[in-house]
């Protein structure tokens, strides 16, 4: 168990890059194209691109708030857990978790395996994806946000941090789906 005063690893040129808040600004209308994107899936080591995913679905992207391999966000950590709990559920309704965290490539990876993670989780320690989607960041770290993307690459529902509700709930994304009268798909 980390003591709360364990500071190792936390105090990076990223931390303090996103030390000074910025409130998220995404104020987009809901329709517009998603910004694109290539990031490294730490599974796989390749380099992925958003048009990947939404070329054969729907996209529930993910930006999370994780400081290190070893620091979670309070808020953020049981919100990654239920989308991974949850994850079979998006999937039957033909949507793909995309997960986008600012750790680096090594950091990432040990999270992927010590949270089990069945969802791609992509690493963009630049924070320009962040940047790109305009979500704010503080104390250290981008904030977080969802956003539904369409297999068109438009973006259809976004939320993004407040303190009343830091992220959007596994029922309320999957009633997002629900709402596009997507079926889910049968099991065989």
């Amino acid at each position: 168990m980390l003591s709360p005063f364990d500071l190792d690893g936390l105090l990076t040129e990223r931390f303090l890059r996103n030390f000074l808040p910025i409130p998220a600004t995404h104020q987009s209308p809901l329709g517009v194209l998603a910004p694109p994107f290539e990031l490294l899936n730490v599974a796989s080591g390749e380099k992925v691109r958003l048009a990947d995913f939404t070329r054969t679905s729907w996209v529930i992207l993910a930006l999370t708030r994780i400081f290190t391999e070893k620091h979670y966000c309070p808020l953020c950590y049981p919100h990654i857990m239920e989308m991974n709990a949850a994850y079979k559920q998006f999937r039957e309704y033909g949507a793909e978790v995309v997960m986008i965290t600012s750790t680096d490539a090594h950091q990432s990876q040990i999270v992927r395996q010590d949270l089990e993670l069945k969802m791609p989780l992509l690493s963009d320690p630049s924070c320009r994806v962040f940047r790109q989607y305009r979500v704010g960041q503080a104390l250290g770290a981008p904030l977080p946000a969802q956003f539904v993307i369409d297999p068109q690459g438009r973006i259809r529902f976004r939320h993004l941090f407040s303190f009343l509700e830091p992220n959007a709930s596994v029922e309320r994304l999957l009633a997002v789906l629900k709402a596009q009268r997507i079926p889910p798909i049968e099991a065989a």
